[in-house]
């Protein structure tokens, strides 16, 4: 089966489907591409800002320490060069002035010893020495911040960064950072602690600070794509999705529901078991219900007209009976008449002339009847009781020396048209006569055999039947008879000695 037949057998809902998958499935394989490429671009873009928070707080974190070390340095740097006495004065009247900058510092000389100190600064004394120019940062867990060492001219400054200002710092950049802690070598300082336990959609970073071993690590909080954010992105495909089901659905319960409904009324009718019941409701289509309307008006067109062809028929039949009786009864009283004037007739072959006569009329009377009988069943003519028949009425009208001939029957039950029937009719009429007049005491066998579906073979065996016995007159024309009914058979006569065949076209077994 091909698929184009495959197809024309689908229901139409199926094909309606298929036709709008085949007509709308590239858009939405194009819209499905787009949207899945728009949820990869927003996935990215959400990633980028993710790192990118990440960055920016850190960043902040490495300004405000920049900051601190840059202005820690000018004025430890202008406060050594006045002299150490009142260094830290000098420097913290300098610092006041700058904005974001630790009032909390000391000045050490270049081996590491305390010259001054301004505010709370805490045991700093296990910080590394530094060269001058040279910058260290390190994180002092017991101070809760950052201590920042840089080298001077003459000596060194240290400043500590408290965590509440590097927490401001970050607050401050905007980023939705969940954690954030600071580690060196020597220690960690937790700057944001996070609030609740998530690890799944947390993207952790950890970037270095300055030159030395202090390093930033950095939780924040993946931004994801919602299921939202899905439908939206995944809206066109969606439409596309709902345009096929909708429109589906709409011929489905608009068009094809009514048809079914339509169609199980139709097939649910018999012609002559009532009316045509056609459902009342169809659905809004009035397209439909006019259809429905319309097959009413039509099949009661085709009942009436029905019921004319009917009464026709039967008139027709009646007529046609009344033909096939009269014809009938006429051929029988041509039989009877021709026995009476055989009875009377004077010379022999006068009588013989009339017995065979009658004989042949009789023969065409039992195929009449035998056609009458099966004409209304269409079967054609039963040749096994037409044959049984024909050898009776030949039993009856032999000769009183011939009376006790022996005739054989071996017939199968087949059915010939009318024109058939009578050329075996007159075919074994005249055989059997043949055989009556100048062999009686020899039998006759006659069989009747179906062949094929199509066609059957008639068979008539007696020691007198010889096709090279052609010496007689009567004999040459006997067989120019039975050779003229053969031809009204369209079949060859196969002459055999003892045994004459024919084939004859007969009705399929049903």
């Amino acid at each position: 089966m091909t698929a184009a037949e495959r197809f024309a057998r689908l229901p139409t809902a199926a094909k309606l489907l298929l036709i709008l998958t085949a007509v709308l499935l590239p858009f939405g394989i194009a819209l499905a591409r787009l949207g899945h490429t728009g949820i990869d671009q927003a996935k990215a873009a959400l990633d980028e800002r993710t790192r990118d928070q990440g960055r920016i707080a850190t960043r902040s974190i490495e300004s405000l320490i920049a900051r601190n070390a840059l202005a820690l340095r000018l004025v430890a740097n202008g406060a050594i060069a006045g002299g150490t006495d009142d260094a830290c004065l000098r420097a913290q009247r300098t610092l006041a002035i700058a904005p974001a900058v630790s009032q909390s510092f000391e000045i050490d000389s270049p081996d590491g010893k305390l010259l001054c100190a301004v505010g709370e600064i805490g045991n700093v004394a296990g910080l590394p020495i530094v060269a001058p120019g040279d910058i260290r940062l390190s994180i002092l867990p017991n101070s809760g911040a950052v201590a920042i060492r840089v080298g001077l001219i003459g000596g060194m400054a240290t400043a500590l960064v408290p965590a509440e200002e590097l927490r401001l710092a970050v607050a401050e950049s905007g980023g939705d950072v969940w954690s954030l802690l600071l580690r060196d070598e020597g220690g960690e300082l937790r700057i944001l602690a996070p609030a609740r336990d998530r690890v799944n959609d947390v993207v952790m970073s950890e970037q270095p600070i300055g030159n030395g071993p202090l390093s930033v690590r950095v939780g924040v909080i993946e931004r994801q794509i919602t299921a939202t954010d899905r439908i939206l992105l995944l809206l066109p495909v969606l439409m596309w999705v709902a345009a096929a089901l909708m429109t589906w659905l709409l011929v489905s319960r608009l068009l094809i529901r009514p048809l079914k409904l339509l169609q199980a009324a139709v097939q649910n009718y018999q012609p002559g078991h009532g009316q045509l019941d056609l459902p009342g409701k169809l659905g809004p289509a009035t397209e439909i219900q006019e259809l429905r309307d319309a097959f009413g008006r039509a099949v009661s067109r085709v009942e009436q007209s029905e019921q004319e062809l009917t009464g026709a028929l039967d008139g027709q039949r009646r007529l046609v009976r009344e033909v096939h009786h009269r014809v009938k009864n006429n051929l029988q009283v041509i039989a009877s008449l021709l026995n009476i004037h055989g009875r009377s007739a004077e010379s022999p072959e006068a009588r013989a002339a009339y017995v065979g006569i009658g004989r042949r009329v009789g023969a065409l009377s039992i195929v009449h009847r035998n056609h009458f009988a099966e004409m209304e069943e269409n079967r054609g003519i039963a040749l096994r009781p037409l044959i049984a028949e024909l050898v009776a009425e030949l039993r009856v009208t032999a000769p009183d020396s011939a009376r006790a001939i022996g005739i054989e029957l071996d017939i199968d039950t087949v059915h010939t048209t009318q024109d058939a029937a009578v050329a075996v009719a007159f075919l074994i009429t005249e055989m059997v006569e043949y055989v009556i007049l100048h062999s009686p005491n020899e039998p006759v066998e006659i069989s009747l055999r179906r062949r094929s579906e199509l066609s059957a073979r008639l068979r008539l065996s007696n020691q007198l039947l010889n096709p090279d016995d052609d010496g007689d007159k009567e004999k040459t024309q006997f067989e120019r008879i039975v050779a003229g009914l053969a031809k009204q058979l369209r079949s060859p006569l196969d002459r055999k000695l003892g045994r004459y065949s024919v084939d004859l076209p007969v009705f399929p077994p049903g």
